[in-house]
């Protein structure tokens, strides 16, 4: 396959792939020279949250770029499902990204926190910090964007897998400890460019060489135009709760603690989902055109070798710097972010310390490197195994914090959420039969939380009545 993807490559396309990848790293170092221009006192404020000075095109265009590095992942679903992959990774987050705009931006902002487990700890206490530190390492620590990078390295060049993946992380690790959350934002505003023109690109240029939605009909099963693409209620709905565990993503909250004010916040979501929506559609039907013309093509990578077909020469070296622009958008965020939560909410000492938290980025991307081998470069079971923990043991808690101020103590959240740690692993683990064999893990483990909320709350308010 390497081979074959190279002769669909000419001079052009490489000097275009070079370009949009120095216009990157000219981004990064762009955003060191203007964090290097602050005096120390300010130093540590804006390497977290650059500051708080986030306009609303640069929060646009770093949360929109933010949220597609697992571009593998989600074509692998469109070439195997179709539309299914616009329900459950667009349809389902969209809703989940209004409803945090309208209804929870000015509360969140109002804490002043730094990180999300700060913001928890200010909700309940230090104990509920801690924890909720740890689920924000399972739920950022980019598993899924180390695999997607070692697959595209692989593919084009014939490396191994494993050395891929080392290559990869390490130019990223680099370039993320150089300038802090700003120059992962100024290089974010570059990726989103390039990786939005490209989707769209490869979506005009299969329609005007293959045919509209006419051809798309008679080459691809009818499964691939049902929103459940052959899939159970069950399964599907599962995708729906994991998109609303967007509710407690760190990099969602850093972006809104960074914003200018909660107004840049709230409109910043708004723009972002509709632009999520139009990137959502072209690369849906971006990979169903690849199945469509590539049938019997790997589906974790038939996307990548589809687009370097289908495009005329230049183009595809741009819309291959689009897809790693996807990848790399992604995995410097949340790179960042999880080795912050390691330096910043769980080691303790001096929490305000550059130096450990470029130690907290290096340890972090050493760990997504060991449990991306461990995973064997399935990125869908990445998404599945650790989106499902964090929405099954921490959402419900944490958005009851929001409703319900001061009605659960720090002990009892700690106690909740571990409890439903226990029942989805033992959920996860046991063998089911008959109607519980289709009953995910995270139901279980969001239906134990709930339940220790209610009573938790009860026994509160009888506590309470009896003062």
């Amino acid at each position: 396959m390497t081979e074959e993807l190279f002769q669909n490559l000419n001079t052009l396309d490489f000097i275009v792939f070079g370009l949009v990848i120095l216009a990157t790293l000219a981004a990064v170092i762009y955003g060191h020279h203007r964090k290097g221009q602050l005096n120390e006192e300010k130093s540590f404020l804006d390497f977290l949250v650059m500051g708080r000075q986030l306009t609303l095109p640069l929060f646009v265009a770093t949360l929109v770029a933010t949220w597609y590095g697992g571009i593998f992942g989600v074509t692998q679903i469109a070439f195997e499902s179709g539309l299914y992959n616009f329900l459950t990774q667009g349809v389902f987050w969209y809703l989940t990204y209004i409803f945090f705009a309208l209804f929870m931006i000015k509360k969140v902002r109002s804490y002043q926190a730094v990180t999300l487990p700060e913001l928890i700890g200010k909700l309940f206490g230090p104990k509920a910090a801690f924890l909720g530190g740890i689920f924000n390492i399972m739920n950022v620590i980019p598993v899924s964007y180390t695999i997607s990078l070692g697959l595209l390295l692989k593919t084009l060049f014939g490396i191994d897998f494993t050395w891929s993946m080392i290559i990869a992380l390490s130019f990223v690790t680099l370039y993320s400890l150089f300038g802090g959350f700003r120059a992962v934002v100024f290089s974010d505003l570059v990726q989103f460019l390039v990786m939005c023109l490209g989707v769209f690109l490869v979506v005009v240029f299969s329609a005007s060489t293959f045919g509209g939605f006419s051809f798309l009909q008679a080459k691809l099963p009818a499964t691939h135009f049902s929103f459940t693409g052959g899939n159970s209620l069950a399964t599907t709905m599962v995708w729906g709760f994991i998109a609303v565990s967007t509710l407690i993503d760190p990099n969602f909250y850093q972006r809104c603690f960074a914003a200018l004010d909660d107004k840049t916040a709230r409109n910043g979501i708004l723009l972002s989902t509709v632009v999520w929506i139009g990137f959502d559609l072209c690369t849906t039907f971006g990979a169903m055109y690849a199945r469509a013309v590539l049938p019997e093509a790997e589906p974790s990578t038939a996307y990548l070798q589809y687009c370097l077909q289908v495009l005329p020469h230049g183009l595809r070296g741009f819309v291959l710097a689009g897809i790693v622009a996807t990848i790399l958008s992604t995995i410097d965020s949340y790179l960042f972010i999880a080795g912050s939560t390691l330096s910043y909410d769980l080691l303790p000492g001096n929490k305000k310390n550059v130096f450990r938290a470029h130690a907290g980025v290096f340890l972090t991307a050493i760990l997504s490197l060991i449990l991306a081998t461990s995973f064997e470069g399935n990125i869908k079971l990445v998404w599945k195994t650790l989106g499902s923990y964090s929405a099954a043991c921490l959402l419900f808690p944490v958005l009851w914090g929001y409703l319900f101020p001061k009605r659960i103590s720090d002990t009892q959240f700690v106690v909740i959420c571990l409890f439903g740690v226990v029942t989805t692993t033992y959920w996860r683990l046991a063998e089911h039969s008959g109607f519980w064999k289709n009953v995910d893990e995270l139901y279980i483990g969001v239906a134990t939380t709930g339940l220790g909320l209610i009573l938790s709350t009860l026994i509160h308010r009888g506590e309470s009545s009896l003062k």
